[in-house]
């Protein structure tokens, strides 16, 4: 039973701190509409994302002006196209795409997730047909989203998707140079990827998932911000309680809009997922959290100390308010997307190296990191793969959401606009790994994948 206290606090956070639900993203299983024709699959996927999602956005809206919680963003997560349209007699899943963009169109969310395949050990002919049709796609739509899995503990790293990525991530931004490779922004490439993800671009609608699901992801960096000023110079444990206790309360938010969202679809719940993703607005920094704790500036030493608690207290908070916790959960640390991280790159605080060693305890990888145009394929092969081996060894989630903008280099700075913000341009390591990557194979699993 909430007291007038806790509805007092809800509203303090969601005016104050940029308390929001981030998505509702309704899961869809397309493995029905599976058929030869190519035509006709596109004509099966448009008919049952519109009729299913018919309501997402309009429900969406009743529950946030009811109930006074912001819901930024509506979107849909599909099962991995490579699975649903391999019976397809064609070389292309271009088509695919551009129906999806249709669908997401008319049913009015921002993104549609689930241009994907999931390679980790090897390709089928539906993996090649999308891998090779992503940078037509991803340059022809709008509101599609692509993600890859080519790693995990269980497998190891697929090292010829690895060389394959590098090319493409290239070749996507050359076909969107003229919107500064903004293709890229909807692709990331994993490492133990979840099937319940909600946030964009890496969403998609796992294999052991229901027909449909809805799936929450909330996020509150300025809430937990706020609540660590009240612990200002006491020790970590009291540090790490309240970021677990402020957890608990965000938590609770996406718990009421998930299950009231759930009714009026008639759409099971699937999971909250808890991550604090930030945006580039004032007060809404993963960044600040951490200078919030002592540091001058994001990326000085003991960074990924205080991100590893974070990201930590932030998980153990989450369980203890719902039993459907899922997702990635955890602290998110997009550069393009926290004003906090932007800040830390022009001030010379924070690295691509530096970046790298907090993707070991954050809840996701590199994530929106804009490179000089002239990058080569190989390098960014290179990138992904040291992401891959930290969540193939670890055994947690990576990513990779990289963006080798064309015609820019180390001190300029590129725009996305909206939720995907700006970005200083990074240094990247000039030494190559050319003769590595084009070893090609596989990377065997580490030796705690045998956990049978």
């Amino acid at each position: 039973m909430s007291t007038i206290q806790d509805i007092l606090e809800t509203n303090r956070m969601i005016e104050e701190n940029k308390l929001d639900v981030r998505t509702i993203t309704m899961g869809i299983s397309l493995r029905d509409c599976a058929n030869p024709d190519t035509t006709v699959f596109c004509q099966n996927i448009y008919d049952k994302i519109t009729k299913t999602a018919e309501k997402l956005v309009r429900v969406g809206e009743d529950i946030e002006a009811e109930f006074g919680v912001p819901i930024i963003n509506k979107r849909i997560s599909i099962t991995p196209i490579a699975i649903a349209a391999e019976s397809c007699r064609t070389d292309s899943y271009v088509p695919v795409a551009e129906a999806l963009d249709r669908a997401a169109k008319t049913v009015g969310v921002n993104f549609i997730g689930g241009f994907s395949a999931l390679v980790e050990k090897g390709y089928t002919k539906g993996d090649r047909t999308l891998i090779a049709s992503l940078p037509e796609a991803l340059a022809k739509t709008d509101r599609v989203c692509s993600s890859i899995n080519l790693a995990s503990t269980k497998a190891g790293i697929n090292m010829d998707c690895v060389r394959e990525m590098g090319e493409t991530i290239k070749r996507i931004a050359e076909l969107t140079a003229d919107r500064d490779a903004i293709g890229c922004a909807k692709l990331v490439v994993f490492a133990n990827v979840p099937e319940d993800n909600p946030f964009m671009a890496g969403a998609f609608h796992g294999v052991g998932e229901a027909e449909t699901a809805i799936n929450v992801g909330v996020s509150g960096p300025g809430v937990v911000k706020r609540a660590l000023e009240d612990v200002k110079g006491k020790d970590f444990g009291v540090v790490a309680e309240m970021i677990k206790r402020t957890a608990f309360k965000i938590t609770r938010v996406g718990q009421l809009v998930a299950q009231e969202a759930s009714r009026r679809l008639g759409v099971p719940f699937g999971i909250i997922d808890l991550s604090l993703a930030p945006t580039p607005a004032v007060g809404d920094s993963v960044a600040h959290i951490l200078e919030e704790m002592g540091l001058e500036s994001c990326g000085a030493p003991g960074t990924t100390a205080a991100l590893a608690l974070l990201n930590d207290a932030v998980k153990k908070g989450g369980l203890m308010a719902s039993s459907f916790v899922g997702g990635l959960s955890g602290a998110f640390i997009p550069v393009s997307e926290d004003a906090g991280m932007i800040a830390a790159v022009e001030c010379g605080s924070l690295s691509l190296e530096k970046l790298e060693a907090m993707t070991c305890v954050c809840s996701v990888g590199l994530d929106m990191i804009a490179v000089p145009g002239d990058t080569s394929a190989a390098t960014i092969s290179g990138i992904i793969a040291d992401e891959a081996a930290i969540g193939m060894i670890n055994n947690k989630t990576t990513a990779v959401r990289i963006i080798p903008v064309p015609g820019k280099k180390v001190g300029d700075q590129v725009e996305f606009g909206g939720l995907l913000g700006y970005s200083p341009i990074l240094k990247v390591n000039p030494f190559r790994p050319d003769e590595f990557i084009a070893r090609g194979g596989r990377i065997p699993a580490p030796v705690r994948s045998l956990t049978n």
